[in-house]
């Protein structure tokens, strides 16, 4: 069996199924693989003392995180290319915050949203990960790059609502104290605005979880051009299904915002970009546009961002403008597939 499938709860009722055991051995488990990065479980204390059902779960436990076989450095940024079992390759990136690093992960082979700034849907969509493929971008990033990882974001290839059930087992591992421990309130999920999805989240209750929304563009037209997701769930559609999702006290959404030149840059699409937002809490990252061969999109300068940043702070939204990091190593968003 391929553990890193297996929430806490999950393993807890497998092993005592098949092997009488349960929450202690789970427990160790989890401990050895998340926290220690000790793939020898075997070796830890609860399993010498019953030598017979070691040796019977040795046989059936897998621990595959993948292989790293690219790393490729920015500054203290860091993108790394994993070799799945299948032969397939995924791109996640490291990124340096102020007091913490913060690790992009990718749920999916390709993409099929087929937004038209970005290079992982010009691959088309490959296949779903697996919550264990997905898991092994954290334990590489800790583990064989030696990174303290803090927060997770599902920004990297492909779009986490298209691959649902994966994800949030992924997010449940990760989550678990025993084991990887990164809060909710550390894990952020970014989808292209899939309705069903928020909604499914709404339903599980993961108090804590960050939810980011991919906009690029307050004018339908627009957005449906740039992502045909829209044609199905329109800015309408998409900030009545926001304003139903349960918010914590303090929480608020992420919105992320593609600047590009001549295209959703100007005053007039500022404004109606406020108008968008309210009454929604909401945390703004503009992001200039990061260059992708075969896509004819120019970046807006300096003055460019600060001129439309202006426009939403003085309308009461907060902005955060994230100047580009890892463009030279391909690690900016949209940036992230295969050559």
């Amino acid at each position: 069996m391929k553990i890193l499938d297996f929430t806490m709860d999950e393993l807890t009722r497998k092993l005592k199924k098949e092997y009488g055991k349960g929450l202690f051995h789970a427990s160790a488990l989890y401990r050895e693989i998340y926290k220690y990065g000790n793939y020898n479980f075997f070796e830890a204390k609860e399993f010498t003392a019953s030598k017979t059902f070691t040796e019977k779960l040795k046989s059936k436990i897998k621990v595959t995180p993948g292989q790293v076989v690219e790393t490729y450095k920015e500054n203290n940024l860091t993108k790394f290319i994993t070799r799945l079992s299948d032969g397939e390759k995924i791109e996640s990136v490291i990124i340096p915050m102020k007091n913490h690093q913060t690790l992009c992960v990718s749920c999916q082979v390709g993409c099929r949203m087929g937004c038209r700034f970005c290079k992982t849907a010009k691959m088309g969509f490959v296949r779903n990960l697996r919550p264990f493929e997905i898991i092994g971008q954290l334990l590489n990033a800790r583990f064989v790059l030696k990174t303290d990882i803090k927060n997770v974001v599902f920004m990297g290839m492909g779009e986490p609502f298209d691959n649902f059930n994966h994800v949030v087992t992924a997010i449940r591992i990760m989550s678990e104290q025993k084991g990887c421990d990164i809060a909710l309130r550390h894990i952020t999920v970014s989808t292209a605005g899939l309705i069903e999805g928020i909604e499914k989240l709404t339903e599980l209750g993961l108090t804590g979880l960050r939810l980011a929304i991919s906009i690029n563009s307050p004018v339908n037209e627009t957005r449906s051009w740039l992502m045909p997701v829209n044609k199905t769930a329109s800015l309408q559609h998409l900030k009545k299904t926001l304003l139903r999702f349960p918010l914590t006290k303090r929480g608020c959404f992420l919105f992320e915002y593609i600047l590009i030149k001549g295209l959703n840059d100007s005053q007039k699409d500022a404004i109606k970009l406020v108008n968008n937002i309210k009454p929604l809490c909401v945390r703004l990252n503009l992001i200039p546009y990061n260059t992708v061969n075969g896509f004819n999109y120019k970046s807006p300068c300096d003055d460019d961002m600060h001129r439309f940043a202006d426009v939403l702070t003085k309308n009461g939204v907060f902005v955060i403008k994230r100047w580009s990091k890892g463009r030279s190593v391909s690690a900016g968003c949209g940036q992230l597939g295969r050559k």
